[in-house]
């Protein structure tokens, strides 16, 4: 077969429509070479050129740039709040809120379709008994492969009889009757719970902590309200988070401990018990009185936004609600845990 040699530098295709065709064939098929010779492998799929680059030539395939095709997310991520003390001989403290964080309005998360991404949704805690501190809500968070997960801290429980029995979390619960101090907060996920008052005859017991101030200290008949709760837009709703349990009160005629944003649980008073915080916001629950038992915690939440382009669906048991308008964008509601793919 003749060969054309084209002796000029410029060669000018643009009257045509279609493409150029380069020469093809199998790995098998590839010929021994000359230095600028470009073909087509058909095993491979790639275009490949010969050259010299690494100092013996050789054929090599051409360089294509790494398609990005991640895109930003926004999150609310609370855990679940910790509940109220139960009462004994002084009443008990409020339980603290779950932590909370968002990157609402910040450095948006970069995710990935198709990839799976485990949401845990913290429960809040079980209710406390009578005569006994309250349990510690449990972590929420989200993770995935290709991200560094992102996690929040149970709420504090409250503590009974004394301040010891409170304990850490994302907010910190509120001590109880018998005096003492609450416990602290975790980082910049909330705040410390309140101290406790004790005298002959008023025993009132602190709030507990919330993601937006501390709890209360209780002073004389006044026991400690919980402390305020955070409001994110991340739904469009502008709802209130983490707010922090009431504490609890010796005497019925008292006042009552009040929930933080009034989604955090309220104390008790005597023989009343607390009552819950608020699901799927992370509250505290309310302290019992002197021979009540303490509120349950709130159960968590995770809120992801994410482009109006993109779907989510929700699997291995996570529940809530996806694909829901706010403005250009879409959101997902996550209250159960499992996992959640976008395409």
């Amino acid at each position: 077969m003749a060969t054309t040699k084209v002796t000029t530098d410029v060669i000018d295709m643009s009257g045509n429509a279609g493409g150029l065709t380069w020469v093809k064939g199998t790995t098998a098929q590839q010929p021994s070479g000359v230095i600028g010779e470009i073909r087509e492998d058909t095993d491979t799929k790639r275009t490949q050129v010969y050259t010299d680059q690494t100092g013996s030539s050789e054929w090599r395939n051409l360089k294509e740039a790494a398609v990005d095709n991640t895109f930003l997310v926004e999150y609310l991520i609370v855990a679940g709040g910790g509940s109220g003390g139960g009462g004994a001989n002084g009443a008990g403290g409020g339980g603290g809120a779950g932590g909370y964080k968002t990157n609402f309005g910040g450095t948006a998360l970069s995710l990935t379709p198709s990839t799976n991404y485990t949401v845990t949704v913290g429960p809040g805690a079980p209710a406390s008994a009578l005569n006994a501190a309250g349990t510690q809500g449990t972590s929420s968070s989200i993770d995935g492969s290709d991200i560094t997960a992102v996690s929040t801290t149970g709420g504090g429980a409250g503590g009974y009889d004394s301040g010891a029995q409170s304990t850490t979390g994302g907010s910190g619960g509120g001590a109880a009757g018998k005096g003492g101090a609450g416990s602290g907060g975790t980082g910049s996920e909330g705040n410390g719970g309140g101290s406790g008052f004790n005298s002959s005859s008023q025993w009132t017991a602190g709030g507990g902590g919330g993601a937006g101030a501390g709890g209360d200290n209780a002073a004389s008949a006044s026991p400690g309200n919980g402390g305020a709760g955070l409001q994110n837009n991340i739904d469009g709703l502008n709802n209130f988070y983490a707010g922090g349990g009431g504490g609890g009160s010796w005497n019925t005629g008292t006042s009552n401990g009040a929930g933080g944003s009034s989604i955090g649980g309220t104390g008790g008073k005597g023989q009343n018990p607390g009552t819950n915080g608020s699901i799927n916001t992370g509250s505290g629950g309310g302290g019992g009185g002197q021979d009540g038992t303490g509120g349950q915690g709130g159960s968590g939440v995770i809120i992801l936004r994410y482009p109006a382009t993109k779907s989510a669906t929700l699997s291995g048991g996570a529940t809530g609600s996806v694909d829901q308008t706010v403005g250009s964008d879409r959101f997902a509601k996550i209250t159960g845990s499992g996992t959640i793919t976008f395409s």
